[in-house]
């Protein structure tokens, strides 16, 4: 039976959404116990004192408020906290499990140094002696640049104590993981300014058009959007979800546009070119300057209805249809970014639903999309930069991202010692084991990781890292939320193991250095640098355990620069070659990037995404051949060959394979690891010229029968 777009839309919705929207995995009804499980690693309370305390989930960028339960001071339970301007009490599935990250099996309990193919255990004093010595030789040999960091996007005091510390040794070779945050902030300085992000205000819109962005699945602060999903029919808005399958969010979509993966960006500039015929505000908008000008002159050319039809597989009509949709609706947003919107993305997709926005008239607009400032509210001393920094600080950078870093060190090398913190760039990056190649280039590596990742397992020296239910530390809201709040996670229990905060790490380290670093670093503890650095609103947020930054959203209409989408090529999503897609699907249940499900998220994945060690495949039965549902078949890309187990759905694009991110992993937790495959092993990068980032949202490929 042939399936066409229709078919695919039509038949797909009830064969997924039973899957999709059933509140309780099927791997988790049939193991009830689970609810009351004591894993084997976890001690038992003992009955006691119950008292509540208030926090920040540190675990994804929601940025959620929690409160704890407590036994004899002992932490038992996590919750969503009331009222919390975020979250308002609600709490996924990853943050109730939070507790289990203080005793998973995968911690580093103490200081480890590598010796060999082994990591043996050292103190504190010497780890930070022998750290601070191999930084020392580097400063002393006047090439303070071959230093890299390596971190997590984000705005709070621990991503600036790094910057901190690598400017006043010397190099500006600091980048961050892809994620959702870092890829709004570029598109902001692309299209508009520089030290901005994006905020979608999705609780106040009335019209939701969604280009893949897993709105229910993890995308943004995953608790608020699922707040704003299901509020919905409350305030009678309407969610469009472009995309290849019925996800969750698809699902729950009022419409949906089929789509072919890797076209959404010629999607939006074929609206776009719709609103440029149909409006007047996007003909005032596109008047003025040449780059308006030649912006609007490749819309009119590049993308009439036909073409983008021939691009997308969307029809012309309902192109139209949508475009006019958008428009008539009071406050429509347009949302970027497929899946998390933080792996597999361009910059030219982010640009394009962004300059639909633009011409919608709908920037710094209640519903839309604020062009925001940064938060401000944290205020640094003057570092003390010697002549040493002051000459490296000189230097270009090696790379423009982390992706182009990796290509360059293994090709080239460049660097003499590189720190890690909160990343896990050799499971979480595209082609996993040219990272880790890239990573032998490097002669000392430093992690400042809790846990013996895939990351920690190439360093020299590991100084582990409390979790965020043993320090103190500053949590600023980011990933598209429309206003900004720093919460402040607070010390739940003292350290369980011999580890440190890592703002105390790098202190320790600064002054074992001497001269200009302990200057700039001239803190008695990490907790006494937030205090001073936080002066403007630690009052309230000590007392209260928040701040609003501000409640009033940006105002004006921002100024918005097509220069680059005039010029941007797309580049081409998929490599190699083959029969099918494969592409990777983000699931609410596994943590995707350099956060590893905890064994109990693990637990209550379903047997339609993980069966024993197998991942499960989706793939439409229109496309499947031969191989039938539970089959163990062969995926072949141009990276590698993976056995997974074939899982048939009529809610996929045939021709499409799609296969879930977060498993794969390889360390030693039998809890997590040794399940499934890690999808980015089978991914190649493709990096966009100009942006630097990794655009490859799938890769070509061929299956059979095992």
């Amino acid at each position: 039976m042939k399936i066409d777009r229709r078919s695919f839309l039509g038949l797909g919705l009830g064969a997924a959404a039973g899957i999709a929207l059933s509140p309780v995995g099927v791997k988790l009804t049939d193991d009830s116990s689970i609810w009351t499980q004591n894993w084997p690693w976890t001690p038992v309370p003992e009955d006691g004192e119950i008292t509540y305390d208030q926090s920040v989930c540190g675990l994804c960028p929601g940025a959620c408020g929690i409160s704890v339960r407590k036994i004899n001071g002992r932490p038992v339970k996590i919750e969503g906290l009331d009222d919390y301007p975020i979250n308002y009490g609600g709490a996924c599935l990853h943050g109730i499990a939070g507790l289990q990250y203080l005793y998973d099996p995968a911690r580093i309990k103490t200081p480890l140094k590598k010796n060999g193919n082994k990591f043996e255990k050292i103190s504190w004093d010497e780890a930070i002696a022998l750290v601070a010595g191999k930084l020392g030789e580097i400063r002393e040999s006047g090439s303070p640049e071959s230093l890299g960091l390596i971190t997590s996007a984000g705005n709070g005091s621990m991503p600036q104590l790094f910057k901190r510390f690598m400017a006043a040794f010397g190099s500006a070779n600091t980048y961050t993981m892809p994620s959702l945050e870092s890829n709004l902030a570029l598109t902001a300085a692309t299209l508009h300014s520089a030290d901005r992000s994006l905020g979608f205000d999705l609780d106040n819109s009335d019209f939701i058009l969604s280009f893949g962005a897993a709105i229910i699945e993890g995308w943004g602060a995953p608790v608020a959007c699922i707040r704003a999903n299901a509020s919905r029919h409350e305030r009678k808005a309407k969610l469009v979800q472009v995309d290849y399958r019925m996800s969750n969010t698809a699902c729950a979509a009022d419409k949906i546009i089929a789509v072919k993966p890797g076209t959404e960006a010629d999607l939006a500039l074929g609206l776009s070119a719709v609103l440029l015929e149909k409006t007047k505000i996007a003909k005032d908008l596109l008047s003025g300057d040449e780059s308006k000008a030649a912006f609007a002159d490749m819309l009119k050319k590049e993308y009439t209805l036909d073409k983008v039809e021939q691009l997308t597989g969307v029809k012309a009509a309902d192109i139209e249809a949508l475009a006019m949709a958008f428009i008539k609706a009071k406050a429509p947003v347009a949302v970027p970014g497929k899946g998390r919107g933080d792996m597999g993305q361009n910059l030219r997709e982010f640009a394009a639903v962004q300059a639909l926005n633009a011409l919608a008239g709908r920037l710094n607009k209640e519903g839309g999309v604020f062009v925001m400032w940064p938060a401000g509210y944290l205020s640094f001393p003057e570092s003390v930069i010697d002549d040493v920094a002051e000459q490296g600080a000189g230097k270009a950078k090696l790379a423009g991202s982390v992706n182009e870093l990796v290509d360059k060190l293994e090709t080239d090398g460049g660097l003499s010692a590189l720190f890690i913190y909160n990343a896990n760039p050799c499971y979480a990056l595209n082609n996993p084991e040219k990272v880790k190649a890239a990573m032998d280039k490097v002669g000392f590596k430093v992690s400042f990781s809790s846990f013996m990742d895939e990351t920690a397992l190439k360093s020299d020296v590991i100084l582990p890292a409390s979790i965020f239910l043993e320090r103190l530390e500053d949590v600023a809201s980011g990933a598209g939320l429309a206003k900004t709040v720093v919460g402040l996670c607070r010390p739940m229990v003292k350290p369980i193991f011999d580890t440190k905060h890592p703002g105390d790490a790098l202190i320790l380290l600064a002054q074992a250095m001497g001269d200009s670093m302990a200057e700039s670093f001239a803190w008695d503890s990490y907790d006494a640098c937030l205090e001073e650095v936080t002066e403007k609103v630690w009052d309230t947020l000590s007392e209260d355990g928040y701040v609003v930054i501000d409640d009033k959203p940006p105002v004006g209409t921002p100024t918005t620069d097509f220069t680059f989408l005039a010029s941007a090529t797309k580049v081409a999503e998929t490599m190699g070659e083959g029969d099918y897609t494969l592409v990777p699907v983000d699931k609410m249940r596994l943590a995707g990037g350099s956060m590893t499900s905890s064994p109990f998220a693990v637990k209550t994945v379903s047997d339609t995404v993980i069966a024993g060690k197998f991942s499960v495949v989706e793939i439409n039965p229109a496309s499947a051949g031969a191989l039938k549902d539970g089959d163990i078949a062969v995926l072949k890309t141009a990276m590698g060959t993976a056995k997974v187990k074939i899982g048939l759905n009529k809610g996929i694009m045939p021709g499409v394979i799609g296969m879930p991110r977060g498993l794969g992993h390889t360390f030693n937790n039998p809890y997590v690891a040794g399940k499934g495959v890690n999808v980015n092993d089978l991914i190649g990068p493709v990096i966009e010229p100009g942006s630097g980032l990794d655009a490859a949202f799938g890769v070509k490929a061929s299956l059979s029968k095992a």
